[in-house]
């Protein structure tokens, strides 16, 4: 997929898909911004965006679902000191945008506005992290079907014991505009793929499952061959460990977790607690800690948007703003926080390119792009040789993490224990239970081996998804609490 070379022209592309079919122009975005301000606000924007999406999955060899949509609409915000009015239409027209615009108005009071609208809308900078094309045509139906059924022959063709195979395919074109009353006016055009894969094996009347998958901004070209042995090798790997599994040991102990999809544990326990709406209303644990240890020597902690063509990254945010790379914990210590620009501007900190929204038909919030730890220097079989007794976790599945006081338990999908510096075997049932600052704290060593995840990661909050990345390098952790069966 070729780059965009310009911000310029992914915003001639917006127009020609979000404007110019419905008869308006800048003229008709700088009319409604006026209208908001003709009551005493702080600042609006119009979100407009279209979203194409595809999705299809197969089980037993068998097109079980096939599903597409289109969606489109335009979001009008006005923000008063903190509240925040909201209008929405998924009709696209002058009409439309204006009706949505006066409904916006209700939380200011009546009288001109404080903050003068730009009476010109400027094209803002912006990233070139991923190309223009939209995925969705790049294969016909029957190629999407034909490659999840070259996906299930691979991975029955792995292991007698494999019993079920479930393959899904989506992909989703998104195109977005943002205008706003600064006179900002920015685009974004965003493709996205994913290949998730789940096996099941049987052996004794014990059954077991085993997943894998990737994706990213890119099309279905990246889904080569290779790749795909990879993600059945995985998902088989798994579910085969998980046959030979025994129960997991409970107890305080030293838990090592493996790189790169178990860095959710970090954007759980402690990225959410670094989002500025948390911090702002003083209900996260870091709030007002700034400049102080909030975990061991060596950790540093970082939220990119502009990995290219990662799953999490943006070119710009849902509020026009170009995406950052933000240090949040720096040799251990607090940096910052993630901002949107409502929560930058009441805490008196910079924007971070971190506003971020479901659709036109939700307000953007501070959100997480990209959460990782940078790499250290140890080499990682010189952590688990360095284990006595402890668990090393590979993978996870399900969490849950409580912001205020930042508690967290997490599963963990394939665990080993170790004893004498070596996997012994593989356990199952473990959960690794704690607190998000306090296990930070523990950290005692960090491979050198930082992975981010292959490309799977959605992250909710308020009741809307957004597509992120996470990573990490192997971390040994001291005195952790896991939840066992034995």
């Amino acid at each position: 997929m070729k780059l965009v070379e310009t911000p310029f022209q992914t915003l001639a592309l917006a127009r020609s898909v979000l404007l110019e079919p419905y008869g308006l122009d800048d003229s008709h975005l700088s009319a409604a911004l006026a209208e908001i301000f003709r009551h005493r606000v702080d600042y609006a924007d119009l979100y407009f965006q279209f979203t194409r999406s595809e999705g299809w999955s197969l089980e037993e060899g068998i097109v079980k679902s096939g599903s597409f949509a289109i969606d489109q609409g335009v979001g009008v915000r006005a923000v008063s000191g903190d509240k925040t009015a909201f209008a929405y239409s998924d009709v696209i027209g002058a009409d439309a945008l204006m009706n949505a615009a006066r409904a916006t108005r209700t939380i200011a009071a009546r009288g001109a506005g404080r903050v003068k609208v730009s009476g010109a809308l400027v094209p803002g900078h912006g990233h070139a992290l991923y190309g223009l094309d939209d995925p969705i045509p790049r294969l016909d139906a029957t190629q999407k079907v034909a490659l999840l059924e070259r996906v299930e022959r691979m991975a029955r063709a792995r292991d007698p014991r494999v019993r079920q195979v479930m393959a899904g395919l989506a992909a989703e074109y998104d195109v977005v505009l943002v205008a706003r009353s600064d006179g900002h006016v920015a685009a974004d055009v965003r493709p996205l793929v994913r290949l998730s894969l789940s096996v099941i094996a049987e052996q004794g009347g014990r059954r077991e499952q085993g997943h894998s998958g990737g994706g990213g901004r890119f099309d279905f070209a990246h889904f080569d061959d290779e790749r795909l042995e990879r993600y059945v090798d995985e998902a088989v790997h798994a579910a085969l460990t998980n046959l030979d599994a025994r129960p997991a040991p409970a107890g305080t102990m030293t838990v090592v977790l493996g790189p790169g999809w178990p860095g959710v544990l970090l954007h759980e326990a402690v990225g959410h607690g670094l989002e500025g709406d948390f911090n702002r209303k003083g209900s996260s644990v870091f709030a007002g800690r700034i400049g102080e240890r909030v975990a061991s020597r060596g950790v540093t902690v970082v939220d990119d948007g502009t990995l290219s063509q990662r799953r999490g990254s943006l070119n710009v945010d849902d509020e026009g703003n170009p995406t950052q790379r933000n240090v949040l914990i720096e040799d251990g210590v607090l940096r910052g926080y993630l901002h949107d620009s409502l929560n930058a501007r009441l805490m008196k900190s910079a924007v971070t390119g971190n506003g971020r929204r479901e659709s036109f038909a939700h307000l953007p919030m501070p959100r997480m792009t990209n959460t990782y730890m940078l790499a250290g220097e140890r080499d990682p079989a010189e952590i688990l040789e360095s284990v006595d007794r402890g668990l090393y976790a590979v993978n996870f599945g399900g969490g849950q993490v409580d912001i205020t006081n930042g508690k967290f338990v997490f599963s963990a999908s394939e665990a080993w224990w170790i004893e004498n510096g070596r996997p012994q075997y593989p356990v199952k049932g473990a959960t690794i239970i704690g607190n998000g600052p306090d296990a930070l704290q523990r950290v005692t060593m960090i491979g050198n081996d930082m992975r981010l995840d292959p490309g799977i990661g959605v992250c909710g909050k308020d009741g809307q998804s957004v597509p992120v990345g996470v990573g990490q390098p192997t971390l040994r952790i001291e005195q952790m609490t896991v939840g066992g069966t034995a």
